[in-house]
């Protein structure tokens, strides 16, 4: 997924009898009183020295992120007033552009501070995040809630024909006239300070949440003493759970959360009771009643959200947030998955009747339940398909699937060529860099990969950026990926399932996304497009992990370089739509979940998460007892803290649009340069410049259909 956030800042807001620029100037002071001034002791004073300025990591403590964050926003504010109050009439230069140079001190120290609260926190940056959380907040309404600000932005706005801007230019002018309107911009100033105290309270929230997710999956593992109930672990996975444990300081064997309501470790667990221990401790992880329990959270967020979208004049918070999306209301995006919900529950239902036949031929007495799923369907799986995941791992070494399969594939379509880095300043001993460079052998990008599972790492993989591609700021980009493979104890190879080089495959698509920006105005560049494409070229990206000619390239043995038997890859290959429906069964379970939350209109009443959510999937007809969503609302981390409220649906919007572009390459060729620099050219390199529905079509040539998908998932016809 695509971690997303705010990534650059530029907004300024009147509050009661005080400006902004006055409270944060406050604030600063009060900040700098307790850390020291800021000044050029601090490594974001000054853009990093470092190659593609990326931060120096070596260099920066925890101590350094207030105090850089908080003089960040109060320079920008003396930016934004600058802009606002200039006597001279509004121009596109001392306006919008004003607008994309603004804030960068607070651009630095933000994408900084979001890669490491995500990848390696600890208690002081939390504390820093709650504290920053609702300042953001409201430094974020700044700009947007600013009425001379507004007025400027909608003087040139109105005068966008006669202007004659550039195509690039005309975009940036009408989205940030749109995102101003979204904002509430036109709302009175007393609807403007309830808008301010809701988006305070939100962001707060938003940081409460994550914090407590955190800790409730680190409260969640299962640790044991007895060997006897983690029978049918690989040895592999033995000593993982053994080297967890240490790093906890016990002694025993520790199997930590994943972030999804199904664990890795059902798959192959035998012992029933220690699988519905550990289902147990994922399904209920935040609802145990402790600190940790997110239902009243949840609730309050639910419910301030449509109380936002109706001071904005929307019927409810997903009416008012797809406005800019390529859905552009709920119904649509309702609709949409409605039309998936019959064949992919058919298809579901087969699948639990397969495995109840299994469970009936081998146990009989007990129903199956989800902590049963896995763990038999990959006994159907071997019966049929004679596949086991232990006889497929030894193929998928970590290192090689990167160099001879992801950057193969990067190569092979784009003529990237990737070098690593062992001078560039790291945040955590795992993570690698590499310099990338263009087919023309000038450098591209920096790209850090981060794999490891660690408990101070949120859970999931995504992609985020360190510095932003800009042709106005004279920046080339730098990006990273972050997952949670199991790491390997010490001396042992990092053996992946299928899922999680799919995972890597799919994450180096965003990265891909972010590498190939190629556009003049930072708020237009790389990922900066709406959810619903954003996931596009990641998922595009995992197709090419089974392509033949990239799969051959990488799929060696670790031990003897030896290729995969051509019988077991075809094992594989026949897999590759088994289990489909309740794969997908439990993403539409979440996504229709997520709307239900979003389309309540501010009238109805505090809702009961437990008892909303039943409700929500028997409206949807996705209440199935042995399909669970892939997150229960209590711990559904992207649609209450990661940017995707009202929008889950988009990884299967996306996926419509990136089975109908594979289908496309196979139509053309497949793997070729010439396919991959026309993808770059008109696709990857555009980011938002451009509206995404005519972009996607003109590249297509017509309009996407779910036909693909439904082919491409094994659901066709059912």
């Amino acid at each position: 997924m695509l971690q997303i956030h705010l990534q650059w800042i530029k907004r300024s807001i009147l509050t009661t009898g005080i400006t902004f620029a006055m409270a944060a100037a406050a604030a600063t002071a009060q900040t700098q009183k307790a850390t020291g001034a800021f000044g050029p002791g601090n490594p974001f004073y000054a853009p990093s020295t470092l190659p593609f300025h990326t931060p120096p990591f070596d260099k920066i403590k925890d101590s350094d992120y207030q105090q850089a964050i908080d003089a960040g926003m109060a320079q920008q504010i003396e930016e934004i007033d600058a802009i606002a109050n200039n006597p001279a009439p509004p121009t596109f230069e001392n306006t919008i552009v004003a607008l994309e140079r603004s804030g960068q001190l607070l651009t630095r120290v933000s994408l900084a501070f979001n890669c490491v609260t995500g990848a390696n926190t600890d208690d002081a940056l939390q504390k820093v995040q709650d504290y920053e959380a609702p300042r953001l907040a409201a430094h974020q309404d700044a700009i947007y809630l600013n009425a001379r600000l507004f007025a400027r932005v909608k003087a040139i706005y109105d005068q966008r024909a006669a202007l004659h801007f550039d195509p690039e230019a005309l975009r940036l002018v009408e989205y940030d006239y749109q995102q101003f309107v979204k904002a509430g911009a036109r709302l009175s100033d007393a609807d403007k300070a309830k808008l301010k105290d809701l988006n305070q309270e939100e962001a707060s929230l938003e940081n409460d949440f994550t914090n407590k997710l955190l800790a409730a999956a680190k409260a969640g593992a299962y640790f044991t003493t007895d060997p006897k109930t983690l029978a049918g672990l690989s040895q592999a996975q033995l000593a993982a759970a053994a080297q967890a444990a240490e790093g906890r300081k016990q002694q025993g064997w520790l199997i930590p959360l994943q972030n999804t309501t199904q664990q890795p470790s059902l798959a192959s667990l035998t012992d029933r009771a220690t699988r519905k221990t550990i289902f147990e401790n994922s399904w209920n992880r935040n609802e145990r009643g402790d600190a940790n329990d997110t239902r009243n959270l949840i609730a309050r967020l639910a419910q301030l959200r449509a109380q936002k979208a109706a001071l904005l004049g929307y019927p409810n918070y997903a009416a008012w947030d797809l406005t800019d999306q390529m859905a552009k209301t709920p119904e649509a995006a309702k609709h949409f998955l409605d039309a998936l919900v019959p064949a992919s529950t058919a298809r579901a239902a087969s699948e639990a009747g397969e495995i109840q036949s299994l469970i009936d031929s081998q146990h009989g007495g007990f129903t199956l339940e989800p902590w049963d799923w896995d763990f038999y369907a990959d006994q159907v799986r071997k019966a049929k398909y004679d596949l086991d995941e232990s006889q497929i791992k030894p193929y998928f070494e970590l290192n090689n699937v990167l160099q001879n399969g992801v950057f193969y594939a990067a190569r092979e379509l784009y003529g990237l060529t990737f070098k690593e880095r062992k001078d560039i300043p790291v945040y955590q001993k795992d993570v690698r860099v590499f310099e990338v460079y263009d087919a023309n052998s000038k450098p591209l990008a920096l790209w850090y990969c981060d794999y490891f599972k660690r408990d101070n790492k949120n859970g999931g993989a995504w992609m985020d950026v360190l510095v932003n591609q800009s042709k106005l700021l004279g920046q080339l980009p730098v990006v990273f990926n972050v997952a949670n493979f199991e790491k390997p104890a010490s001396g042992e190879p990092a053996l992946l399932s299928w899922d999680d080089v799919t995972t890597m495959f799919h994450e180096f698509g965003h990265a891909l996304h972010g590498m190939f920006a190629d556009t003049y105005y930072p708020s237009l560049s790389g990922t900066q497009v709406p959810r619903d494409f954003v996931e596009f070229p990641s998922q595009f990206n995992e197709h090419w992990a089974s392509y033949p000619a990239v799969f051959d390239h990488y799929a060696h043995n670790y031990k003897t370089g030896a290729p995969m038997p051509a019988a077991l890859k075809a094992k594989i290959e026949k897999t590759q739509t088994f289990n489909q429906g309740y794969d997908f069964t439990e993403i539409l379970a979440a996504s229709e979940l997520d709307l239900q939350w979003h389309t309540l209109p501010a009238s109805a009443p505090l809702q009961t998460p437990d008892a909303f959510e039943t409700e929500a999937l028997q409206r949807t007809h996705l209440d199935l007892s042995y399909v669970p969503p892939r997150y229960r609302s209590t711990y559904f981390l992207h649609i209450w803290s990661n940017g995707y409220a009202a929008g889950y649906y988009a990884y299967s919007w996306s996926e419509m649009l990136d089975d109908n572009a594979f289908q496309w390459f196979l139509d053309h060729g497949g793997l070729t340069r010439a396919n991959g620099d026309r993808f770059r050219q008109m696709v990857l390199s555009r980011g938002n410049t451009e509206d995404l529905e005519r972009m996607f079509e003109a590249w297509l040539g017509g309009k996407p259909s779910i036909e693909p998908m439904l082919k491409f998932r094994g659901l066709k016809g059912n």
